[in-house]
């Protein structure tokens, strides 16, 4: 068995005594990411009864899981992620990798003639601890979730992507704008305080 390094060993004792952690596994959510939707849907009501929503790097499926109970029938939600994931109640599931163009065509031909309302993506890449290497990869993500909203939503829709703030976010932002009538930037108290995470909301898609 590999040595457990030392920064590796206070990221688990971090995660197993954080609150949040805590809190899903005694509600039954699949991450402690559903707390960061939780608190911007209750702000932002974004999940909406009859929609169809697009979960984007959707592992281990906390998001979806929010979502489809949302919903309560009423909708969709397709999550998609190069990795596998249990099967969800109310949730098509997807195992692909986003960055492939063959994928990215395949959701968008789902999408043909049915417009989706909200595409929601928390992806991350796996990370080095190098900005210069992790923030161009997390951008990357970040970018192929608008290029895919752009494509996949109708006039109302909506985009919910998580981003990181350093090199490249200003033009980020930018583009964002560009793209949606309004972008409000939410910092869920789910968000650990020294993650330079944020969520990026951006509603009615210009047409």
């Amino acid at each position: 068995m590999a040595k457990r390094t030392k920064s590796s060993g206070r990221w688990l004792a971090e995660h197993f005594s954080d609150v949040y952690v805590k809190r899903a596994q005694q509600a039954g959510w699949r991450s402690r990411a559903v707390f960061k939707l939780d608190e911007i849907q209750r702000r932002d009501h974004l999940i909406k009864p009859g929609m169809k929503v697009v979960d984007l790097g959707a592992a281990p499926g906390g998001w979806s899981q929010y979502a489809a109970k949302i919903l309560a029938g009423r909708g969709s939600v397709l999550a998609l992620d190069i990795l596998p994931m249990e099967p969800l109640a109310g949730v098509e599931i997807i195992q692909a990798d986003f960055t492939q163009e063959p994928v990215l065509g395949q959701l968008r031909q789902r999408s043909a003639g049915h417009p989706v309302d909200l595409v929601l993506s928390d992806m991350a890449p796996n990370m080095s601890g190098d900005d210069a290497i992790d923030q161009p990869r997390a951008l990357y993500l970040a970018e192929l979730a608008l290029a895919f909203a752009r494509s996949a939503l109708g006039p109302h829709g909506a985009l919910l992507v998580k981003v990181f703030q350093g090199a490249g976010f200003a033009t980020y932002l930018q583009e964002l704008r560009a793209s949606f009538r309004t972008v409000a930037t939410r910092k869920p108290k789910a968000s650990r305080a020294r993650s330079r995470e944020l969520y990026l909301l951006a509603k009615h898609r210009r047409v």
